[in-house]
């Protein structure tokens, strides 16, 4: 994600204080994913997305073009190290415009951040181990081949709480892709 967030702020005629700004976001923080040191939640691409009037997956793409077809093999998604950090992929990042945003995600082993919603829904299918998502008041646990659908402007957090790191498949649909930053309706 790095060069690619680095290059639309850049092209968006933005300077990270700017895009810190717009974003809510430190500057600090924006610096660490532009340089590949920190990973972004979902939550955190699709607002960088919105302030750069860019679809999410332009962000985390090696080459992004206007394909038709998208393949994800099987492999292509290992967790880098076995830090305790959650690790996102998106999938179809070839794809520019898409409803939905795919990713596979590795939750780590603590929740994530308590600011955690965005526009849109969001669909969590569990291919393996358990995780714990953490709602407003209430606590559910997923287990292999559970899902859960719901409306991501709730705040959640998500985390792994099986021996084995769990692996979960996350759809988020942004409704308000594709509408200009301060829109009606744009979170």
């Amino acid at each position: 994600m790095a060069a690619f967030l680095r290059s639309h702020r850049r092209r968006a005629g933005l300077s990270l204080d700017a895009l810190a700004e717009r974003t809510g976001l430190t500057k600090s923080y924006l610096s660490k994913i532009e340089r590949g040191l920190s990973t972004p939640s979902i939550a955190v691409a699709l607002k960088i997305a919105h302030v750069l009037e860019t679809d999410v997956a332009q962000l985390f793409a090696s080459n992004p073009d206007n394909s038709l077809l998208a393949v994800a093999r099987a492999g292509e998604n290992a967790i880098e190290n076995e830090s305790a950090a959650a690790h996102y992929h998106p999938l179809a990042t070839q794809l520019v415009g898409k409803a939905m945003q795919p990713f596979i995600v590795h939750p780590g082993t603590e929740p994530g951040p308590p600011d955690n919603e965005h526009a849109g829904d969001e669909f969590i299918f569990v291919h393996s181990g358990t995780v714990e998502l953490i709602l407003p008041g209430s606590v559910l646990t997923l287990d292999r081949g559970d899902s859960l659908y719901f409306d991501a402007n709730t705040p959640h957090r998500l985390r792994s709480i099986s021996p084995e790191r769990a692996e979960v498949v996350i759809i988020v649909h942004d409704r308000d892709a594709g509408a200009p930053p301060g829109a009606p309706g744009t979170g």
